[in-house]
């Protein structure tokens, strides 16, 4: 049985990591956005609006507790999952666990080139959202860092790449 569990800021490359990474082992790949999506039928965004973050918070918290516990799986939280209620912990607890990690300029690029509404940085200037990544990143690095395992993730730019850092991690996890 093995179980992976990626953590890190959103736009770490955790979901397109973690399905190149299960596809490589022959695991199930699983988002906790998306589980969250699938289950309330509503996107992240909409639950953030109807909700509040507390109350999105709850609903990831219970899908985690759910979805953890799962067999042969690749699990990328959300972002913020690590930093609520005892998160961490459990998180640690079920699963071998890799944080994801690159520089706040980085992640910034990210996510100015991704594709997915993002309710926590809607609306920012580069330099705002670079200032509001690195402000938000030193209040949850030390949730991530609690991790198993760290893996620099500041190259992570083409599908070259992405297959280099899942074998990274296959040799940290020595899978």
């Amino acid at each position: 049985m093995l179980r992976i569990i990626l953590v890190g800021y959103m736009g770490s490359g955790k979901t397109t990591v973690g399905k190149a990474l299960a596809e490589a082992l022959g695991l199930s790949f699983y988002d906790l956005d998306w589980c969250v999506e699938s289950r309330y039928h509503r996107t992240v965004p909409q639950l953030f609006a109807e909700r509040g973050e507390e109350g999105f918070r709850e609903l990831e918290r219970r899908l985690l507790h759910e979805v953890a516990e799962f067999e042969d799986i690749v699990l990328a939280c959300g972002g913020g999952t690590p930093c609520f209620f005892d998160n961490m912990d459990f998180i640690t607890s079920q699963a071998q666990t890799v944080y994801l990690k690159a520089t706040p300029e980085t992640l910034a690029m990210h996510l100015r080139m991704g594709k997915v509404e993002r309710p926590l940085i809607k609306g920012k200037t580069p330099e705002q959202l670079t200032d509001y990544i690195r402000e938000s990143l030193a209040q949850r690095e030390p949730f991530y860092s609690r991790a198993h395992h760290t893996l620099c993730v500041d190259l992570l730019e083409n599908f070259s790449k992405i297959k280099i850092t899942v074998q990274l991690i296959r040799d940290l996890l020595k899978v």
